[in-house]
């Protein structure tokens, strides 16, 4: 089996004690940026994986979701980030950089632009993570990021940071403007397995990926402590992020999963659907 996992720091609890060796995962992780995991596993290279919610949206004819087992936020999600030069509702036109590694966060964004800040920019796909972001380089009105590097320019005081806090005054949470305009959490990514893998095999890692997740959520100072020195953010920052994530998959949650793909079927982007989990036996 191999089983895909996000490199950012959002995935950490829910494999630090496979990580640790503390939970046994028989399989091999195979690390990738959301894109690149929606990719192995439509194309059959990967078994079980983390992807976007959209990707599941587009093929759930492919997929089972793993119950209870998801990333989302409940209002500021503070790693979705669209960074401005000016007010959302102002950025008619005007050419906006988003992300190549989320189509879930620029699905979301597109909604955002049309219903919320009444808005048509033009969306140019690019690296908005990368380290030497700067307008005199690539001279757009605002950035979509996602993932560590939003955390870290909107936190840590280094020069791409402080050149983001001149240039790009105006921040929007995704996970935030979403809690605004529906009043629902928002589900970003959840688990799946091919539809054709062994459902015991899957049921072995679904298993295990919870107990991980379990410990994760019991020590989640630990796992802040220990990410801090990697990301070169505050302990107190990571844990305030870890814990501001919900890694289940409740009834609220597939509420408000189920209305954005409702919202996306309505304006095209994705087929009618239905969710359909990998069964208990």
């Amino acid at each position: 089996m191999r089983v895909g996992r996000i490199p950012y720091l959002n995935c950490a609890p829910v494999y630090g004690a496979v990580d640790r060796g503390i939970v046994s995962l028989d399989a091999e992780l195979v690390s990738g940026v959301p894109s690149v995991l929606n990719r192995g596993i439509a194309e059959g290279t990967i078994d079980v994986s983390v992807v976007s919610a959209v990707e599941y949206a587009r093929e759930a004819g492919k997929y089972l979701l793993l119950p209870d087992l998801a990333i989302s936020c409940d209002g500021p999600v503070r790693s979705v980030m669209l960074f401005s030069t000016r007010p959302a509702h102002e950025l008619g036109g005007a050419q906006v950089l988003v992300t190549r590694s989320s189509m879930t966060s620029v699905a979301l964004l597109d909604l955002l632009f049309e219903h919320v800040w009444k808005a048509a920019p033009v969306f140019v796909p690019g690296d908005a993570e990368a380290d030497d972001l700067r307008r005199d380089q690539s001279p757009v009105a605002a950035r979509l990021v996602i993932g560590d590097a939003a955390l870290m320019l909107r936190h840590r005081e280094h020069p791409v940071a402080a050149a983001h806090g001149r240039e790009y005054p105006y921040l929007y949470d995704l996970g935030a403007e979403w809690k605004r305009w529906t009043g629902l959490p928002f589900v970003f990514a959840v688990w799946v397995a091919r539809r054709e893998v062994n459902a015991r095999q899957a049921l072995q890692v679904h298993g295990a990926l919870m107990e991980s997740r379990n410990w994760g959520l019991a020590n989640l100072a630990r796992i802040a402590a220990e990410a801090s020195g990697v990301c070169q953010l505050p302990a107190a920052v990571v844990h305030e992020y870890l814990a501001g994530l919900d890694y289940g998959l409740g009834l609220e949650y597939l509420e408000g999963l189920s209305e954005f793909f409702r919202r996306l079927e309505l304006a095209g982007k994705v087929p009618q659907g239905k969710l359909v989990f990998l069964p208990a036996a």
